[in-house]
């Protein structure tokens, strides 16, 4: 009863906000040299790079239901045929899932249901998975099967309240992670959702490929299927801020038949100033295991994102479960390197996945926005220290994409893109830098950093919702 009034409370505020248009094995310390790093990329603390690892489609309840001190759940609102409401516990499955669960944007508006959170049951399951879900979305991974990430969130951060952007799927996430929002108009009306009508998603998409939108009427959202622009947009990137302050970059994607380079997997081929220019071939790279070399080669740039393998991103319907071994070691060659004390390695998952989750969104916005919650996980010597028996530290301070943007912004100085950056509060509050730096812990995973770098790609999108 205590969750059902919970849900009521946050419904109500929701709709109090749409309609006034809303808120807007171990290793020793590594202990290198950073002063000629903080000359060179003009920072004021000792993070000097930033890591951002974008896995795939999972709700934080489907890694994190059961997390110690987590705002978990262990069971759910579950709207049936007749109109009825039933509680149903979360099932512990394995990581590797069949089902490839709807989540576009009628799919988060069906399962939020004005804010019952009650919907998830009616989503569709996928080619696989015909009908609607039922119960099998009622879900939470066994811990044992992601045993990686909460080794991280026992020794590091775990946040409970990061939010997506919009409630979308995975190509305006993307765009969210590097631009904060996907405003097309200078009124910032209408915004982009879903995905383009024709892959690769981005400039290279085929000829009268359009995009979706949500518009801003004064009143509500009006949904625009595949009305909206071609997908090379021209609106401002963090890519801008930083080359504006010569801070050095690097988009990873994995390669994909159809697509040019990293081309449907690439945030940044939807950039027409990037596609287009010298930094296609010199800042972005359709090869994920180039974040090894680089790590080894001393030529890490300041900031990074890092888009896996369709097998390595946690993502339904893969037939795999290496995410978190892949995960873990990225974490392991930046801990085991003289990269160590001066990097912030951000994993977080791009979208829900359709998965269940209890936390209702805290506020809507004229551009499609809050989503559901997502895992974020940050790794870092200057992790603030928690209560766990490791130092693990789980904040509860509300997120969104923007708080990623906007502590990179911070951290060099960049000023601000002016989309959701604004309003986000940092995810700066997970750091101390008046603590020691901490000696790395190697992450245990079953998959070694050579099964990754020795993997042939299988040229397939990491999504295609």
């Amino acid at each position: 009863m205590g969750l059902r009034l919970r849900v009521l409370a946050a419904g109500s505020a929701l709709a109090f906000a749409a309609c006034s248009g809303g808120g807007a094995s171990t290793a020793g310390a590594v202990t290198p040299a950073r002063g000629d790093t903080l000359k060179r990329h003009g920072t004021s603390g000792p993070i000097t790079h930033v890591v951002v690892m974008i896995q795939e489609n999972r709700s934080f309840d489907n890694l994190f239901a059961t997390y110690p001190g987590a705002d978990g759940a262990t069971q759910g609102l579950m709207k049936t045929p007749s109109g009825s409401e039933e509680y149903v516990p979360l099932m512990a499955v394995k990581l590797a899932e069949i089902c490839d669960f709807g989540h576009r944007r009628d799919g988060f508006l069906k399962e939020y249901d004005r804010g019952m959170m009650d919907g998830f049951g009616l989503e569709g399951g996928g080619g696989r998975c015909k009908g609607p879900a039922g119960l099998k979305i009622y879900q939470y991974v066994d811990p044992s099967q992601i045993a990686p990430y909460w080794d991280i969130a026992n020794q590091y951060v775990l946040a409970d309240h990061m939010f997506q952007t919009q409630g979308s799927g995975s190509f305006t996430a993307h765009q969210d992670l590097i631009a904060g929002g996907t405003t097309i108009n200078a009124q910032q009306t209408k915004s982009l959702v879903d995905y383009p009508s024709g892959t690769p998603w981005g400039c290279d998409a085929p000829k009268r490929t359009q995009t979706s939108t949500l518009t801003w009427t004064g009143v509500k959202l009006k949904y625009g299927y595949h009305k909206g622009p071609f997908p090379c947009m021209s609106y401002t990137t963090l890519r801008d801020l930083l080359d504006a302050h010569s801070v050095s970059w690097k988009y990873y994607s994995p390669p994909v038949t159809g697509g040019t380079g990293g081309g449907l997997w690439n945030a940044f081929d939807a950039i027409s100033a990037v596609r287009y220019g010298p930094e296609w071939d010199a800042n972005v790279t359709s090869d994920p295991n180039d974040i090894f070399n680089d790590i080894s080669g001393n030529a890490l740039p300041a900031v990074s994102w890092v888009v896996p393998e369709r097998e390595n991103s946690d993502h339904p319907n893969t037939g795999t479960d290496d995410g978190p071994s892949w995960v873990a070691s990225v974490v392991n060659a930046v801990g085991q390197s003289p990269y160590w004390q001066n990097t912030a390695v951000i994993v977080v998952w791009d979208d829900w996945g359709g998965f269940y989750d209890h936390e209702p969104p805290p506020f809507f916005d004229n551009w499609g926005g809050l989503g559901f919650r997502v895992p974020m996980l940050v790794v870092s010597a200057y992790a603030r220290i928690g209560s766990g028996s490791q130092g693990g530290y789980v904040s509860h301070t509300q997120y969104e994409f923007g708080s990623v943007l906007k502590f990179v912004e911070d951290t060099f100085g960049l000023g601000r893109i002016g989309t959701t950056d604004v309003r986000a509060a940092s995810i700066a509050d997970v750091f101390d830098y008046s603590q020691q730096a901490r000696s790395f812990a190697r992450i245990p995973s079953s998959r070694s950093r050579a099964y990754f770098r020795h993997h042939r790609p299988s040229h397939r999108p990491v999504d295609d919702e």
